[in-house]
């Protein structure tokens, strides 16, 4: 019995104390080169009347700094974020609840592992309920930039 009590505590503390990865994600992998990637994703953003805000360039800054941080870990080969908003949307979303100015603006990775020739491409999930109408815009930007 004692062992049941130690291994279930274990397991609800690795439960409450890991953090959720994939169910806070939606991600696709490819074959597609990366640069094919990136030219489709910011086509696919840009055919619907949206600005790319910003590209972090994510990859590049922990390659910059990984002997800084005291890391010899290469973790991408390449890896950028993707940043945009639509007003109309954010507005409509917004309106449904203020507070969804936390998810603006709206963000999609790309990435290469080291070694690896495919290539990752996603972004966070979305809360049922209003911000669903963005999770599907951003949905099918990815897959539209992924085509083939």
């Amino acid at each position: 019995m004692k062992y049941f009590t130690v291994a279930a505590s274990f397991a609800m503390n690795t439960l409450l104390f890991t953090p959720a990865q994939a169910d806070d994600m939606v991600s696709y992998t490819t074959g597609l080169d990366y640069g094919d990637v990136t030219f489709g994703l910011e086509s696919a953003i840009t055919d619907r009347g949206f600005v790319v805000d910003h590209i972090s360039h994510v990859g590049e800054m922990l390659e910059r700094t990984r002997a800084d941080v005291g890391s010899d870990v290469v973790l991408f080969q390449q890896a950028d974020v993707y940043s945009f908003c639509s007003a109309t949307l954010s507005r409509q979303v917004m309106e449904a609840d203020p507070m969804n100015i936390t998810f603006c603006p709206y963000d999609i990775f790309v990435a290469q592992r080291p070694g690896e020739d495919s290539v990752t491409v996603g972004f966070r999930s979305f809360p049922e309920g209003a911000m669903q109408v963005i999770q599907t815009l951003l949905d099918e930007i990815v897959q539209e930039a992924i085509e083939e």
